[in-house]
């Protein structure tokens, strides 16, 4: 099912949509960071849109494949990139909304609204790994993801937090680095060592 075109293109759209309203979200923060830091930082503010948007990106690339040397390496870092960071965020939202909520933090109907995106995500980036091919590229995009770590913690751009978790910032760094790592380990499991031969821009 998940091979068919038609599929392929309507996860096309949900994801496209919910990485504009990603950004949206972030609005907020992506004003304070632009008005109290500089301007380099502001594309680590982001991080689910981001993923999400790499996401959105290899499933066109799964329709539209490109045909040179150069353009199949984009691809293939294109796919670790969205493997990747779609899995980490997607457990890392709904791992710091649940902690929040088990602090005391409310946990409302826009935070139920993020827990089912953001599995979805995750979810969604372990089926499609089947279906890349990006082995040679998965170190570089772990180097990228624990420099966003790095630039996120030592400098304090990350992702708000409830705030019943401002006093365990420490503890949501280690987390969120070694759930990068976990991330890229489950990449690794499930993505394929060579492309299918298959075209899926064949597909009906």
């Amino acid at each position: 099912m998940f091979k068919h075109r038609g599929v392929i293109w309507l996860l096309f759209i949900v994801n496209f949509f919910g990485t504009i309203y990603g950004y949206m979200w972030y609005g907020n923060q992506l004003e304070y960071t632009a008005a109290n830091y500089p301007a380099w930082l502001l594309p680590f503010v982001p991080d689910s849109p981001t993923a999400s948007l790499f996401f959105t990106a290899a499933l066109l690339l799964l329709l539209y494949p490109p045909k040179s040397l150069k353009g199949t390496l984009l691809r293939e870092l294109i796919e670790a990139l969205a493997v990747l960071t779609s899995v980490k965020y997607g457990i890392w939202a709904v791992s710091i909304i649940f902690a929040g909520g088990y602090q005391g933090d409310t946990v409302g109907w826009k935070d139920w609204m993020l827990v089912a995106s953001h599995t979805g995500m995750a979810v969604e980036a372990l089926i499609y790994a089947r279906f890349f091919a990006f082995r040679r590229m998965l170190p570089l995009a772990l180097l990228w993801t624990l420099a966003n770590d790095m630039v996120d913690y030592s400098i304090g751009i990350y992702p708000w937090l409830p705030s019943v978790l401002e006093d365990d910032v420490i503890g949501v760094q280690y987390f969120t680095i070694g759930l990068t790592l976990l991330s890229a380990a489950a990449a690794w499991v499930f993505s394929r060592r060579t492309r299918p031969l298959e075209s899926f821009s064949d597909r009906r």
